[in-house]
């Protein structure tokens, strides 16, 4: 006599969508902001016992109010700048995860060329030598794990963040090198090879960098290496097979790269007029996040820096007029953390879709 046993199918099970209209897409988009604009606010009037009005209040003056305008611009364009920088390799697939030490050896490039031809040699030469030390020494440093991993298909994760630390450690050696002895100092200032401020010191480099994001958007779109590059990506083989040199698209993409990063050593360096092993400050990792949620289109990186920016000065903002000292610099990290969260759960919407099962029972034997 046969067993009869009851199977119950699924609650639901996930396909993917073929193509999702460009509106219902940015409505799905639209609904994760807000529902995590919410969430946020929620959070942040228990943890700081502030009304919901005076929250975001503080969230808008935090980057806007008090002169704060031009100076949250130019934060949206660094963080916008070396992600326009990781775009070309992620895009590729190649994993570089070394844009702090990219931008930070361009930086290092540009403090030696202060330190020791600061006053030998015109102002305008010593700008244009700064630049170019700056570009040449991240493109050398985006290279090395390029070479290696054209050459040797090495694995270009561990070797960018490798160089990472080498960098900082490089930094370290320089600025204990220059510093006086017993000094407790962190951090090397100068005063040669600064840029014109075109009233302020912010404008010139947000002008460099929406020129950068133009150019960017243009060359991923519409070059011949664009769109090697997003062969490259979908597929090796399919690359090989069109006739496509890889380690050549992949020493030049990282090339491209590194260009970007040294410009954004040169800017860094220029604005804040020092050298400290912490400028930086990990936006390279940011970057990558902001890069991928924009699916690197580089229009689309402004709207993202901008949140990550306008939240994260905002919530900083919020800590400080609460009064909040436990947790304030964590906090605020908590709520980007949860944005990205929702953003990045949205798009898994766009890309798939859930359906639902009925509750049937199939019988086996």
């Amino acid at each position: 006599m046969a067993n009869e046993k009851s199977i119950r199918e699924p609650l639901f099970h996930i396909a993917k969508r073929t193509e999702l209209e460009w509106w219902k897409a940015w409505l799905i988009r639209g609904a994760a902001i807000l529902i995590v604009s919410i969430l946020c606010i929620g959070f942040t009037c228990v943890f700081t016992k502030l009304s919901p009005f005076k929250a975001l209040k503080y969230l808008f003056t935090g980057n806007f109010g008090g002169g704060m305008f031009i100076d949250t611009i130019y934060n949206i364009a660094i963080l916008l700048l070396i992600s326009l920088a990781v775009a070309p390799a992620f895009k590729m697939k190649f994993w570089n995860i070394g844009a702090d030490g990219q931008v930070l050896v361009g930086c290092l490039a540009c403090a030696i060329c202060s330190q020791y031809m600061g006053g030998k040699v015109p102002e305008i030469l010593l700008i244009i030598f700064m630049f170019l030390a700056s570009v040449l020494a991240s493109v050398v440093w985006a290279v090395i794990p390029a070479f290696f991993k054209a050459k040797f298909n090495t694995n270009e994760t561990l070797f960018t963040l490798m160089m990472n630390y080498i960098a900082t450690n490089l930094v370290m050696f320089f600025l204990e090198s220059w510093m006086k002895k017993g000094s407790t100092g962190s951090k090397w200032e100068f005063r040669n090879g600064l840029l014109p401020e075109l009233g302020n010191a912010y404008v010139l480099p947000i002008i460099v960098v929406s020129i950068v994001t133009v150019l960017m958007y243009f060359y991923l779109k519409y070059t011949k290496q664009g769109y090697e590059i997003a062969v490259v990506g979908e597929s090796v083989n399919t690359a090989r097979y069109s006739g496509m040199n890889v380690k050549k698209v992949i020493i030049r993409t990282l090339i491209v790269s590194g260009i970007v990063c040294g410009i954004a050593g040169f800017i860094l360096v220029n604005v804040e007029g020092k050298l400290d092993k912490t400028m930086v400050g990990g936006m390279g990792f940011t970057a990558i996040i902001v890069a991928w949620l924009a699916r690197f289109n580089p229009i689309y990186m402004i709207m993202t820096s901008f949140l990550i920016i306008f939240s994260g000065q905002g919530m900083s903002e919020i800590m400080t007029k609460a009064g909040v000292t436990s947790g304030s610099q964590a906090f605020p990290d908590i709520i980007t953390g949860l944005i990205f969260f929702f953003i990045i759960g949205c798009e898994f919407f766009i890309q798939y879709r859930l359906i639902i099962c009925k509750h049937k029972k199939k019988e086996a034997e």
